[in-house]
Protein backbone atom coordinates (compact mmCIF):
# COMPACT_ATOMS: atom_id res chain seq x y z
CA UNK A 1 0.00 0.00 0.00
CA UNK A 2 1.05 3.54 -0.90
CA UNK A 3 1.40 6.02 2.10
CA UNK A 4 0.47 8.52 -0.28
CA UNK A 5 -3.23 6.98 0.34
CA UNK A 6 -3.33 6.81 3.74
CA UNK A 7 -2.83 9.88 5.56
CA UNK A 8 -3.91 9.13 8.99
CA UNK A 9 -5.63 12.36 10.34
CA UNK A 10 -9.28 10.71 10.86
CA UNK A 11 -9.34 7.74 11.92
CA UNK A 12 -12.53 6.79 12.27
CA UNK A 13 -14.04 5.61 8.59
CA UNK A 14 -17.63 5.28 8.06
CA UNK A 15 -20.11 3.45 5.68
CA UNK A 16 -24.06 4.30 5.30
CA UNK A 17 -26.84 4.61 2.22
CA UNK A 18 -25.75 7.48 -0.37
CA UNK A 19 -27.61 10.63 0.90
CA UNK A 20 -27.93 14.62 0.17
CA UNK A 21 -24.41 16.56 0.50
CA UNK A 22 -24.14 18.30 3.64
CA UNK A 23 -24.77 22.45 2.94
CA UNK A 24 -22.43 23.88 4.92
CA UNK A 25 -19.82 21.38 3.92
CA UNK A 26 -19.96 21.79 0.30
CA UNK A 27 -18.50 24.96 -0.63
CA UNK A 28 -15.77 23.76 1.95
CA UNK A 29 -15.07 20.61 -0.60
CA UNK A 30 -15.96 22.37 -4.07
CA UNK A 31 -13.14 24.77 -2.68
CA UNK A 32 -10.98 22.14 -1.75
CA UNK A 33 -11.55 20.14 -5.22
CA UNK A 34 -10.98 23.45 -7.15
CA UNK A 35 -7.11 24.18 -5.44
CA UNK A 36 -6.38 20.13 -5.66
CA UNK A 37 -6.97 19.99 -9.47
CA UNK A 38 -5.27 23.39 -9.88
CA UNK A 39 -2.46 22.23 -7.76
CA UNK A 40 -3.31 25.07 -5.40
CA UNK A 41 -1.61 23.51 -2.34
CA UNK A 42 -0.97 27.07 -0.32
CA UNK A 43 -4.61 27.52 -1.13
CA UNK A 44 -5.18 24.42 0.67
CA UNK A 45 -3.67 24.70 4.10
CA UNK A 46 -5.13 28.22 4.02
CA UNK A 47 -8.32 26.20 4.34
CA UNK A 48 -7.42 24.16 7.21
CA UNK A 49 -7.94 25.02 10.81
CA UNK A 50 -4.85 26.06 13.00
CA UNK A 51 -4.49 22.78 14.49
CA UNK A 52 -4.78 21.08 11.25
CA UNK A 53 -1.79 23.46 9.82
CA UNK A 54 0.41 22.78 13.51
CA UNK A 55 0.10 19.24 12.75
CA UNK A 56 0.28 19.08 8.92
CA UNK A 57 2.49 22.02 7.59
CA UNK A 58 2.53 23.45 4.52
CA UNK A 59 5.46 21.21 3.38
CA UNK A 60 3.79 18.57 4.18
CA UNK A 61 0.92 19.15 2.23
CA UNK A 62 2.78 19.88 -0.68
CA UNK A 63 4.22 16.67 -0.51
CA UNK A 64 1.55 14.58 0.13
CA UNK A 65 -0.95 16.58 -2.36
CA UNK A 66 1.58 16.41 -5.07
CA UNK A 67 2.51 13.27 -4.90
CA UNK A 68 -1.55 12.37 -4.85
CA UNK A 69 -2.14 13.87 -7.70
CA UNK A 70 0.77 12.72 -9.94
CA UNK A 71 -0.32 8.79 -8.68
CA UNK A 72 -4.20 9.40 -9.33
CA UNK A 73 -4.52 12.69 -11.22
CA UNK A 74 -7.32 15.40 -11.09
CA UNK A 75 -10.60 14.88 -9.34
CA UNK A 76 -13.74 14.38 -12.10
CA UNK A 77 -16.09 13.58 -9.77
CA UNK A 78 -17.55 12.88 -6.27
CA UNK A 79 -20.47 10.73 -5.22
CA UNK A 80 -21.79 11.04 -1.42
CA UNK A 81 -21.48 8.46 0.72
CA UNK A 82 -22.12 9.76 4.38
CA UNK A 83 -22.41 12.91 5.63
CA UNK A 84 -23.03 14.77 9.02
CA UNK A 85 -23.41 17.94 10.72
CA UNK A 86 -19.79 18.53 10.26
CA UNK A 87 -18.29 15.96 8.03
CA UNK A 88 -18.53 13.97 4.42
CA UNK A 89 -17.41 10.69 3.33
CA UNK A 90 -17.56 10.90 -0.92
CA UNK A 91 -16.55 8.36 -3.53
CA UNK A 92 -14.33 10.19 -5.14
CA UNK A 93 -13.77 9.64 -8.96
CA UNK A 94 -9.97 10.60 -9.87
CA UNK A 95 -8.51 10.34 -13.75
CA UNK A 96 -6.47 7.20 -12.48
CA UNK A 97 -8.11 6.05 -9.49
CA UNK A 98 -11.63 5.94 -7.32
CA UNK A 99 -10.81 6.95 -4.09
CA UNK A 100 -13.07 7.35 -0.65
CA UNK A 101 -12.41 11.31 0.31
CA UNK A 102 -13.22 12.12 3.85
CA UNK A 103 -13.15 15.75 4.88
CA UNK A 104 -14.55 17.17 8.32
CA UNK A 105 -14.43 20.79 9.49
CA UNK A 106 -14.49 22.38 12.48
CA UNK A 107 -17.32 25.54 14.06
CA UNK A 108 -15.31 27.97 11.99
CA UNK A 109 -15.73 26.20 8.75
CA UNK A 110 -12.13 25.58 8.89
CA UNK A 111 -11.11 22.13 7.58
CA UNK A 112 -9.70 19.55 10.86
CA UNK A 113 -9.83 15.72 9.00
CA UNK A 114 -8.52 14.70 5.51
CA UNK A 115 -8.52 11.47 4.66
CA UNK A 116 -7.68 9.38 1.67
CA UNK A 117 -8.14 5.77 0.64
CA UNK A 118 -8.63 3.26 -2.31
CA UNK A 119 -12.26 2.41 -2.28
CA UNK A 120 -13.65 -0.64 -1.74
CA UNK A 121 -17.45 -1.76 -2.10
CA UNK A 122 -18.97 -2.96 1.33
CA UNK A 123 -19.63 -6.33 1.78
CA UNK A 124 -18.79 -6.66 5.57
CA UNK A 125 -20.40 -9.09 7.56
CA UNK A 126 -23.99 -7.70 9.86
CA UNK A 127 -23.54 -7.47 12.89
CA UNK A 128 -26.47 -5.54 15.22
CA UNK A 129 -25.00 -6.52 19.06
CA UNK A 130 -22.87 -9.24 20.77
CA UNK A 131 -23.49 -12.77 21.11
CA UNK A 132 -20.96 -13.28 22.90
CA UNK A 133 -21.77 -12.86 27.12
CA UNK A 134 -19.37 -10.06 28.45
CA UNK A 135 -18.55 -8.30 31.58
CA UNK A 136 -16.90 -5.09 32.24
CA UNK A 137 -13.71 -4.85 30.90
CA UNK A 138 -12.63 -3.23 34.47
CA UNK A 139 -12.54 -3.65 38.16
CA UNK A 140 -14.37 -2.04 40.56
CA UNK A 141 -17.26 1.11 39.67
CA UNK A 142 -16.96 3.80 36.31
CA UNK A 143 -19.26 6.04 35.05
CA UNK A 144 -20.19 5.63 31.65
CA UNK A 145 -19.35 9.26 30.61
CA UNK A 146 -20.73 8.54 26.49
CA UNK A 147 -23.19 5.60 25.72
CA UNK A 148 -26.73 5.47 24.33
CA UNK A 149 -28.36 5.78 21.13
CA UNK A 150 -28.54 9.59 20.54
CA UNK A 151 -26.49 12.33 20.16
CA UNK A 152 -27.33 14.10 23.39
CA UNK A 153 -26.44 10.89 25.45
CA UNK A 154 -23.19 9.78 22.87
CA UNK A 155 -21.19 11.95 20.66
CA UNK A 156 -19.87 8.58 18.78
CA UNK A 157 -23.34 7.60 17.14
CA UNK A 158 -22.14 9.77 14.00
CA UNK A 159 -19.56 7.60 13.59
CA UNK A 160 -20.52 4.19 11.70
CA UNK A 161 -17.82 2.05 13.35
CA UNK A 162 -17.89 3.92 16.90
CA UNK A 163 -21.71 4.43 17.26
CA UNK A 164 -22.56 2.24 19.31
CA UNK A 165 -18.93 3.02 21.53
CA UNK A 166 -18.67 3.75 25.54
CA UNK A 167 -16.02 6.04 27.20
CA UNK A 168 -15.53 5.18 30.94
CA UNK A 169 -13.70 6.90 33.64
CA UNK A 170 -13.90 7.02 37.41
CA UNK A 171 -15.62 9.64 39.69
CA UNK A 172 -14.58 10.48 42.80
CA UNK A 173 -16.67 11.40 46.27
CA UNK A 174 -16.33 15.33 44.86
CA UNK A 175 -18.08 14.30 41.35
CA UNK A 176 -14.61 15.17 40.11
CA UNK A 177 -12.43 12.28 37.88
CA UNK A 178 -9.19 13.61 39.20
CA UNK A 179 -7.69 14.51 42.87
CA UNK A 180 -5.75 18.07 43.08
CA UNK A 181 -5.72 20.36 40.20
CA UNK A 182 -5.69 17.78 37.39
CA UNK A 183 -2.78 18.76 35.54
CA UNK A 184 -1.16 15.70 35.77
CA UNK A 185 -2.32 12.02 33.82
CA UNK A 186 -1.10 10.46 37.70
CA UNK A 187 -4.14 13.09 39.52
CA UNK A 188 -6.87 10.87 37.40
CA UNK A 189 -8.52 8.19 39.27
CA UNK A 190 -8.51 6.15 35.82
CA UNK A 191 -5.24 5.96 35.10
CA UNK A 192 -3.53 3.27 35.63
CA UNK A 193 -5.86 0.96 35.99
CA UNK A 194 -6.14 -2.59 35.08
CA UNK A 195 -8.18 -3.14 31.41
CA UNK A 196 -9.23 -7.01 31.77
CA UNK A 197 -10.35 -8.79 28.86
CA UNK A 198 -14.62 -8.97 29.04
CA UNK A 199 -14.81 -12.42 27.21
CA UNK A 200 -11.99 -15.17 26.12
CA UNK A 201 -10.85 -14.47 22.12
CA UNK A 202 -7.62 -13.83 20.57
CA UNK A 203 -6.02 -10.59 19.98
CA UNK A 204 -5.54 -9.29 16.57
CA UNK A 205 -4.23 -6.06 16.52
CA UNK A 206 -1.89 -4.34 19.30
CA UNK A 207 -0.93 -0.67 18.90
CA UNK A 208 1.25 0.43 21.77
CA UNK A 209 4.21 2.99 22.37
CA UNK A 210 2.03 6.00 21.52
CA UNK A 211 3.11 9.08 24.24
CA UNK A 212 0.23 9.68 27.29
CA UNK A 213 -1.00 12.96 26.93
CA UNK A 214 -0.85 15.93 29.18
CA UNK A 215 -4.32 16.59 30.43
CA UNK A 216 -5.86 18.67 28.33
CA UNK A 217 -3.92 18.37 25.39
CA UNK A 218 -4.78 15.79 22.77
CA UNK A 219 -3.27 13.54 19.65
CA UNK A 220 -5.41 14.30 15.88
CA UNK A 221 -2.77 12.14 14.52
CA UNK A 222 -3.45 8.83 15.52
CA UNK A 223 -6.72 9.05 16.86
CA UNK A 224 -7.28 5.71 19.49
CA UNK A 225 -3.48 5.80 21.04
CA UNK A 226 -2.42 2.61 22.18
CA UNK A 227 -4.93 0.17 21.38
CA UNK A 228 -6.00 -3.70 21.84
CA UNK A 229 -7.99 -5.78 19.34
CA UNK A 230 -9.94 -9.10 20.48
CA UNK A 231 -12.00 -11.11 17.82
CA UNK A 232 -14.17 -13.55 19.97
CA UNK A 233 -15.31 -16.75 18.72
CA UNK A 234 -18.31 -15.16 17.53
CA UNK A 235 -16.67 -12.81 15.21
CA UNK A 236 -16.88 -9.76 17.21
CA UNK A 237 -14.16 -7.88 17.54
CA UNK A 238 -13.57 -5.65 20.80
CA UNK A 239 -11.82 -2.58 20.51
CA UNK A 240 -10.27 -1.14 23.63
CA UNK A 241 -8.58 2.86 23.03
CA UNK A 242 -6.21 5.56 24.77
CA UNK A 243 -4.34 2.60 27.07
CA UNK A 244 -1.12 3.68 28.65
CA UNK A 245 2.15 3.97 27.05
CA UNK A 246 4.03 1.14 26.89
CA UNK A 247 1.52 -0.83 29.97
CA UNK A 248 0.21 -3.90 27.10
CA UNK A 249 0.34 -7.12 27.96
CA UNK A 250 -0.45 -9.08 25.28
CA UNK A 251 0.29 -9.09 21.55
CA UNK A 252 -1.62 -10.15 18.32
CA UNK A 253 -1.86 -14.10 18.17
CA UNK A 254 -2.50 -14.69 22.10
CA UNK A 255 -5.20 -16.24 22.77
CA UNK A 256 -6.50 -14.52 25.92
CA UNK A 257 -9.26 -15.57 28.81
CA UNK A 258 -11.95 -13.78 30.42
CA UNK A 259 -10.68 -11.26 33.35
CA UNK A 260 -7.15 -11.94 31.64
CA UNK A 261 -5.13 -8.05 31.97
CA UNK A 262 -4.69 -6.42 28.87
CA UNK A 263 -3.01 -3.29 29.68
CA UNK A 264 -3.55 -0.16 31.93
CA UNK A 265 -5.83 2.74 31.24
CA UNK A 266 -4.17 5.95 30.15
CA UNK A 267 -4.83 9.13 28.08
CA UNK A 268 -3.00 8.30 24.65
CA UNK A 269 -4.29 9.66 21.29
CA UNK A 270 -7.46 11.97 21.20
CA UNK A 271 -8.10 12.05 24.43
CA UNK A 272 -8.09 14.97 27.16
CA UNK A 273 -8.16 12.90 30.20
CA UNK A 274 -7.21 9.55 31.55
CA UNK A 275 -10.32 7.62 30.43
CA UNK A 276 -11.30 4.32 28.45
CA UNK A 277 -12.89 4.11 24.98
CA UNK A 278 -14.77 1.04 24.30
CA UNK A 279 -16.64 -0.95 21.43
CA UNK A 280 -17.73 -3.83 19.10
CA UNK A 281 -16.91 -3.48 15.83
CA UNK A 282 -17.88 -6.17 12.74
CA UNK A 283 -14.75 -6.45 11.18
CA UNK A 284 -10.88 -5.62 12.29
CA UNK A 285 -10.09 -3.30 9.99
CA UNK A 286 -12.19 0.28 11.77
CA UNK A 287 -11.86 1.56 8.53
CA UNK A 288 -14.34 -0.93 7.22
CA UNK A 289 -16.34 -1.20 9.95
CA UNK A 290 -19.62 -0.99 11.61
CA UNK A 291 -20.17 -0.98 15.14
CA UNK A 292 -22.41 -3.07 16.90
CA UNK A 293 -24.95 -2.61 20.22
CA UNK A 294 -22.97 -3.96 23.55
CA UNK A 295 -24.38 -5.91 25.89
CA UNK A 296 -22.71 -6.94 29.21
CA UNK A 297 -24.27 -10.27 30.78
CA UNK A 298 -24.92 -9.13 34.53
CA UNK A 299 -23.50 -5.83 36.13
CA UNK A 300 -25.12 -3.73 38.65
CA UNK A 301 -26.04 -0.22 38.57
CA UNK A 302 -25.98 2.46 40.42
CA UNK A 303 -25.77 -0.99 42.85
CA UNK A 304 -28.96 -2.35 40.96
CA UNK A 305 -28.41 -5.70 39.20
CA UNK A 306 -28.84 -5.68 35.38
CA UNK A 307 -28.68 -8.49 33.06
CA UNK A 308 -27.74 -8.37 29.41
CA UNK A 309 -28.01 -4.42 29.74
CA UNK A 310 -26.55 -1.79 27.29
CA UNK A 311 -24.99 1.34 29.84
CA UNK A 312 -26.44 4.61 28.91
CA UNK A 313 -24.37 8.15 29.88
CA UNK A 314 -24.86 9.12 33.29
CA UNK A 315 -24.79 5.37 34.33
CA UNK A 316 -22.52 4.01 37.41
CA UNK A 317 -21.34 0.58 36.61
CA UNK A 318 -19.78 -1.95 38.24
CA UNK A 319 -19.04 -6.01 37.35
CA UNK A 320 -20.88 -8.31 39.85
CA UNK A 321 -18.06 -10.30 42.34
Amino acid sequence: MKRLFFIVLVFWVHHAVAQNENVRLKPVVDSFVQHYNDKNYEGIFNGFSSSMKQHLPEDKVREFMGGLHSQAGKILDREIIWSQASQSSYKTLFERSTLIFEIAIDKEGKINRLLFKPYVADSTPELIRNKSKLNLPFKGAWMVIWGGDSPELNYHVESNAQKNAFDFLIIGRDGKSHRTDGKNNEDYYAFGQEIIAPCDGEVVIVVDGIKDNTPGMMNPLYVPGNTVVIKTSNGEYLFFAHLMQYSIKVKPGDSVKEGQVLGLCGNSGNSSEPHLHFHIQNVEDINMATGAKAYFDRITVGGELKVDYSPIKGDIVQPVD
